[in-house]
């Protein structure tokens, strides 16, 4: 039995030994993060202590205030760390237990594991009780002092070199808590300097729930707004906090403060920006929340809280009650983390759908500068359009200056009218003069502009709404409302000039086309595409254009609008002057033009030279009445 008036030397064992190396060299990404782990493990003590204190006073120093103290110190050339606290402190038994040892009992079986390749050096998550090792990335020698708060413990020092053993001895330390003496390496020197602890106390450890001190100067906010209730805190405080956490000048377009103990733990302050791009000098610089756990900053971007489509939220999440890892540099993916993470979505959906519907101008800002990265979020996460649908904004054949909501356009549904209809575009002008809009104003029917690049992308995934189902305007079969008698205008080509004519437009266009056909909707135009019933992707077909070096113009069906006066003077040109340039190059002209408005057409500069074409039949036509 070891004599405790003397040092006495402990080697770890190999198998720590390797595990310890992994932890110095391979699991932290940054060292800095040692610090953090110690005042961590500072603050942990700290709580300790509070709590004991609740109930029993006969203790060291029981009127030392509960903080942190950071120092530096240049001696003999050597550049050295202090952390110390003030909280319950070790005894020699409990200083070889903590600091001796790191879980041997499931170490072996750990890295015979990762010798296997089953896992990697990040699955010690929640394993290993072994922040406190990352010290050695930046130390050659470690001299812990501690000294409990039973007044008949004595002082104790723990030393080591992160090598394979370490040293326990008597020490002198006449108040209680552990100090952690660092000797930092020669190239680990920035750690001695003030501005730089600073730096990473603000950085990590602003919102720990004691003081932090350097050279007498506490370094930490120590009361994070979002601790605190909502109803102490004003909106002006929110703006500075945003401000402060983000160094965007504009305030944010929404504060979302949650304080919620069921079904989980958490307490958060998140916040909608009122720009997508915030410029060089912003100090969020990647999509994701700061994540905390007592305090403790535990992940600068977590993405995993919120779906990519919520991206654009930035601000702050904590909870006591979250699974860390070993380096508290990741969190274990658990049911906790999806129950938290549909805590805090249903709260930013709630937030944006007030927004929308009690304030529509701050709504459209938000539209304006978040509309793309929900989309794209959308097109990468199909399964969470359900949630999302809601906050979708359009212009509309009814509403080309204010967006409207699905819930706006149910809302005015016309008699008889079963479902939602949408047409694509490259902008609201190009929308409107769709040929596929003709039935739908004859019936006073409105349909959405989906006039955003990424609208084809995600229009097969918005199929229904409040089973309301949404439906192209390109649909060959749809189902409208019965149009009035007067609605009904011009005269009908007659059958057999009109088939002459539907035969010419086939022998013209060829297999470029895959039916040519009367249409049963057009009242405005002379003719429009359609998609075959059950073509797949027909929506991406415009994008394909931009994409593909290889793309080919889909085979589509093309209607003819057999009252229109154009397509009745093409139908007698083909009955009585069927050998007529005129009607040739008039086939291809509308089948291109058509091609155009659907967004399909590889390269309109084609069709310049057969309008050219046109004007001169028809310049030369105009002359010859004259004369």
């Amino acid at each position: 039995m070891s004599n405790p008036e003397q040092p006495s030397d402990y080697r770890f064992q190999a198998e720590i030994r390797q595990l310890l190396h992994i932890l110095v060299h391979s699991l932290y990404q940054e060292r800095e993060i040692f610090l953090r782990e110690l005042i961590s493990n500072a603050s942990d003590a700290l709580t300790q202590m509070r709590f004991e204190l609740l109930t029993n006073q006969a203790v060291v120093d029981p009127d030392a205030e509960l903080a942190i103290h950071l120092r530096v110190e240049e001696k003999d050339g050597e550049k050295w760390l202090y952390v110390r606290d003030s909280g319950v402190g070790m005894t020699r038994e409990e200083i070889v237990e903590n600091l001796g040892t790191i879980a041997q009992s499931g170490a072996r079986a750990f890295l015979q594991r990762l010798d296997e390749g089953e896992v990697s050096a990040g699955d010690v998550i929640g394993q290993f009780g072994v922040g406190f090792y990352s010290v050695f990335m930046a130390a050659d020698l470690v001299r812990v002092v501690s000294r409990s708060y039973r007044p008949e413990a004595e002082a104790v020092a723990w030393i080591s070199r992160g090598d394979d053993s370490f040293q326990v001895e008597p020490a002198e330390k006449p108040d209680r808590g552990t100090e952690i003496q660092i000797k930092l390496r020669q190239d680990a020197g920035e750690f001695a300097s003030a501005w730089r602890l600073r730096e990473i106390v603000k950085r990590h450890s602003d919102y720990v729930s004691y003081p932090i001190y350097l050279d007498g100067e506490q370094l930490n906010q120590q009361r994070p707004l979002w601790r605190r209730s909502p109803n102490e805190v004003e909106a002006g405080e929110y703006n500075s906090f945003y401000q402060q956490l983000t160094r965007d000048f504009e305030e944010p377009l929404a504060a979302i403060h949650v304080h919620a103990d069921a079904p989980v733990h958490v307490r958060a302050l998140l916040f909608i920006p009122a720009v997508r791009d915030r410029g060089i000098l912003a100090a969020r610089t990647e999509p994701g929340l700061m994540l905390y756990s007592h305090n403790v900053l535990i992940q600068p971007y977590n993405t995993d809280l919120l779906p990519r489509w919520l991206s654009f939220v930035d601000g702050v999440v904590e909870s006591e009650d979250l699974p860390l890892n070993v380096s508290r540099e990741t969190v274990q993916s658990n049911r906790f983390m999806r129950q938290l993470g549909k805590v805090l979505q249903r709260r930013v959906i709630r937030r944006l759908e007030e927004m929308g519907a009690d304030e529509p101008d701050k709504y459209a800002r938000f539209w304006q500068q978040h509309s793309r990265t929900l989309k794209d979020g959308l097109a990468m996460e199909p399964t969470t359009v359900a949630e999302a649908i809601p906050l979708l904004r359009f212009y509309s054949s009814r509403s080309t200056d204010a967006l409207v909501s699905l819930d706006d356009y149910i809302g005015r549904m016309a008699e008889g009218q079963e479902a939602i209809y949408y047409v694509l575009g490259d902008d609201i002008s190009s929308a409107a003069r769709s040929p596929h809009l003709d039935p739908f104003r004859a019936r006073d029917v409105e349909v959405l502009y989906w006039i955003d690049p990424i609208d084809p992308f995600i229009a097969p995934l918005l199929t229904e709404y409040r089973e309301t189902t949404i439906r192209n305007v390109e649909d060959a079969d749809l189902a409208l409302p019965e149009e009035a008698e007067e609605g009904q205008a011009g005269e009908v080509v007659p059958e057999p000039d009109f088939n002459r004519l539907v035969g010419r437009f086939v022998k013209v266009l060829g297999d470029r086309v895959q039916e040519v056909r009367a249409s049963q909707v057009l009242k405005e135009s002379p003719v429009r595409l359609v998609t075959p019933e059950g073509t797949p992707n027909r929506e991406v077909q415009r994008i394909y254009r931009y994409l593909d070096p290889q793309y080919e113009v889909p085979r589509k069906i093309l209607e003819l609008n057999r009252r229109h006066p154009l397509i009745a003077d093409l139908a007698h040109l083909a009955s009585a002057r069927p050998d007529s340039p005129l009607l040739d190059l008039s086939v291809e002209q509308l089948f291109e033009s058509a091609l155009v408005q659907e967004g399909l057409h590889p390269n309109p500069a084609e069709m310049l030279p057969r309008i050219e074409k046109l004007m001169a039949i028809a310049a030369r036509a105009a002359r010859d009445e004259e004369e």
